[in-house]
């Protein structure tokens, strides 16, 4: 029984990351829609639900909340110091990464 057990988690665990994918498909749409639309709250709300989005499916396929967070950090680094001296862009992901160092993520 025990094998029997183990495999309907493992089909359990799989349907679950296809419904998360499908669900970070629908959030992006709606962060299209909403990108159309004036205002800043239907943004914000598809925004916040790619984000947990993500973090569920790295957690299902075995990446922990931290990893993912250490990844983020290290590539914003990475990209910032390939990025052109003083350009915008490198302004701009030098926030992001202050903003997330700033409040310990």
């Amino acid at each position: 029984m025990k094998g029997r057990s183990k495999e309907l988690d493992v089909a359990k665990n799989l349907k679950m990351v296809d419904w998360l994918k499908a669900e970070l498909v629908d959030s992006v749409a709606e962060l299209f829609k909403a990108l159309l639309k004036s205002g800043t709250d239907a943004v914000t709300d598809a925004l916040a639900s790619i984000i947990i989005v993500c973090y569920l499916l790295g957690q299902r396929v075995g990446v922990s909340l931290l990893s993912v967070d250490a990844k983020v950090k290290d590539k914003l680094r990475i990209t910032i110091e390939s990025s052109p001296d003083g350009s915008s862009w490198q302004k701009e992901l030098s926030g992001v990464l202050m903003f997330l160092e700033r409040n310990k993520r």
